[in-house]
């Protein structure tokens, strides 16, 4: 019997790479630069939102007005020049895409990300000839927890619908922004988030990593 989900969105950050510890540490010394004092760990429970929804939480908002566009910069700069080569694949993400692609079913990327970087991941997961709908910060007016970004990959998905489609995650604001978009979650613990905390947030199942989530895949909610 074929699965009634026919389109499975991934989140990408700390779902598909390794890239959560290096996204906040960017973001951390970019902070720095500007004379704000931030922890680490403060920071990465962060990560997963895009700049839009992460700088509130640490800079004020008078500064944020007149600010707030440069730091977003000096970050995205940062990171491109001393964090992406450092970026590395979760094991299983070809094998688990190629598993959901032989099932029918048609695979969505959703990041807050810029379209140049997510367009390195893609290369970098050896996946681009997989994917059929990507959405990047060019699509979302306001990043997770906000269902923007999830919208704009049902809209291009589209005739499939929310009820169709499933999306897998490593954040409670990834949960929260799909839940809000009418879309299920599937929670993997790769990118440092607690188990009970993903479940609180709402996902219907958790994997470890893409890996297991392959190895799993008939007895996940991908092939109900």
């Amino acid at each position: 019997m074929a699965s009634s989900v026919k389109a499975v969105i991934f989140d990408i950050d700390g779902t598909l790479l390794d890239s959560v510890d290096l996204h906040a540490q960017a973001w951390v010394e970019a902070f720095a630069h500007f004379g704000i004092e931030t922890e680490h760990a403060k920071v990465r429970s962060q990560i997963g939102k895009g700049g839009d929804q992460l700088l509130p939480m640490f800079v004020a908002r008078d500064r944020l007005k007149r600010e707030g566009e440069a730091m977003e910069a000096y970050r995205s700069d940062l990171f491109k020049r001393d964090f992406l080569d450092k970026v590395r694949p979760f094991p299983g993400v070809r094998p688990l895409f190629e598993r959901i692609r032989a099932e029918g079913q048609t695979i969505a990327l959703a990041s807050s990300g810029k379209a140049d970087e997510v367009a390195h991941y893609k290369d970098l997961l050896g996946i681009a000839d997989l994917v059929s709908v990507t959405t990047t910060s060019d699509d979302a007016e306001r990043s997770k927890p906000f269902p923007d970004i999830f919208a704009a990959a049902l809209a291009k998905l589209a005739p499939l619908t929310a009820w169709q489609s499933m999306v897998v995650g490593d954040t409670a604001y990834d949960v929260e922004a799909a839940a809000k978009a009418g879309l299920p979650t599937i929670g993997v613990l790769c990118g440092g988030v607690p188990e009970a905390h993903l479940r609180a947030a709402g996902c219907i199942a958790v994997a470890a990593d893409p890996r297991d989530l392959c190895d799993r895949y008939g007895e996940s909610p991908l092939a109900r």
